[in-house]
């Protein structure tokens, strides 16, 4: 970083390219800015911040480019001149310096010269005691490999907090204690401009590869009452939808965030399932939350899902039945104003307060998905329609709201 500020104060660089979006790219991307840099953002992947999904990634990529930065995904340099960085599609941009952030490897030459075994990602492998597989030698920090808590499989997450974390039980065992390692979320949280990106446990993407049948849901709150001036946070919660154990959360917004991931990580550290962030007891005043904390509503949405029949669709399981040429009825449940300012295709307007008597006319085995702004008009209506005998209903996860941040592109 020394060498980063001192480039920037003899050279004085008027445009810079930073390749890679995670959380080190974008942090330096801010402080470019801030210095009245012009940046672009160069990403290999359809998204940026690889660790988030891409539904979560959109909200991210729109917030970067509202502040004045030019964002380039599924794109690679393929050369680099003295102030040019091409891409394979033959764009160029400018750009006086560059930055490369595409992730680190682990420091492992001394340990492999020495015969240490090597794991994931080419990071030392050790045990919950730190202790290598030769006698006497322990490792710690951010060149070892370490473990998931849900998974129990080895992964690499290097992260300050984790190497300190690894540094005080190496210490410890090696002086006759006996702390172990109990694992790792993959917790990051990082600020771009003024929003809070935070994650932890698995992904959906992950929860999938590994053959979890999830359920999940985009919960969309404010992060205490409007009129304490509370802001918008975007939770996406994943589960098993099997056990009910919560597997992993996302969250974008801005104050506030990194109180909920904190009760996040301690609920899947101690397994909870998704009904128990209902029953937890809170901090609550109007200038801190609003009176069920948007993690209490968290979990109130994934128990529905999962032990109350009210199943959710997200915005891409709804593209993909669009698609499948089976029949269904896609419901807006919104004031018509609304509809008729924006809808989702194929949607058939029927407000709230209309909703009881037009319902009677749906066929009852029909799939049916309800959606309002952000959920909770839906939800309503969705329990009407349930009530009424259809058999196959569900609310769209994060309303008009989520499905939008989706399908701006």
């Amino acid at each position: 970083m020394n060498r980063i500020k001192a480039y920037i104060d003899t050279a004085v660089p008027k445009t810079a390219a930073i390749i890679g979006t995670g959380f080190v790219g974008l942090e330096v991307c801010e402080n470019l800015k801030r210095l009245g840099i012009d940046v672009t953002l160069i990403e290999k992947l359809p998204q940026v911040t690889p660790g988030l999904d891409s539904d979560m990634a959109v909200y991210v990529k729109e917030h970067i480019e509202k502040n004045g930065v030019m964002v380039y995904t599924d794109a690679s340099v393929v050369e680099m001149t003295k102030d040019i960085v091409i891409l394979a599609d033959g764009t160029e941009i400018q750009a006086d310096m560059v930055l490369m952030s595409t992730g680190v490897r682990p420091n492992t030459a001394l340990a492999s010269a020495a015969g240490v075994e090597l794991g994931v990602a080419g990071a030392i492998r050790v045990n919950e005691k730190m202790q290598t597989n030769l006698p006497d030698i322990y490792a710690c920090g951010d060149c070892i490999e370490h473990f998931h808590v849900v998974t129990q499989k080895p992964v690499y997450r290097p992260l300050g907090s984790t190497a300190n974390k690894t540094g005080r039980i190496a210490g410890d065992c090696v002086t006759g204690g006996d702390l172990s390692f109990r694992g790792v979320l993959g917790t990051g949280i990082f600020k771009i401009f003024d929003m809070t990106v935070a994650q932890t446990g698995l992904s959906e993407r992950e929860a999938k590869e590994l053959g979890y049948d999830v359920a999940v849901c985009h919960n969309i709150k404010p992060n205490k009452p409007e009129y304490m001036r509370g802001k918008e946070i975007v939770i996406k919660g994943i589960a098993d939808k099997t056990s009910g154990r919560l597997l992993g959360v996302q969250i974008v917004g801005g104050e506030g965030v990194d109180k909920r991931l904190d009760v996040f990580v301690t609920a899947i550290t101690y397994k909870a399932n998704v009904e128990d962030l209902f029953h937890l007891d809170l901090g609550y005043a109007p200038p801190f939350s609003t009176t069920k904390d948007p993690v209490m509503y968290t979990g109130m949405i994934l128990d529905n899902a999962i032990n109350k029949g009210r199943l959710l669709m997200t915005a891409q399981a709804l593209d993909k039945l669009m698609k499948s040429g089976e029949k269904y009825n896609l419901i807006d449940t919104r004031a018509a104003a609304q509809y008729e300012k924006d809808h989702i295709d194929t949607a058939q307007s029927i407000p709230h307060e209309k909703f009881r008597k037009a319902a009677e006319s749906l066929d009852k085995d029909t799939v049916t998905i309800t959606y309002c702004n952000k959920r909770t008009t839906g939800n309503a209506t969705q329990n009407i329609l349930l009530g009424k005998g259809l058999k196959q209903v569900y609310n769209l996860s994060g309303g008009q709201k989520q499905y939008g941040a989706t399908h701006k592109e």
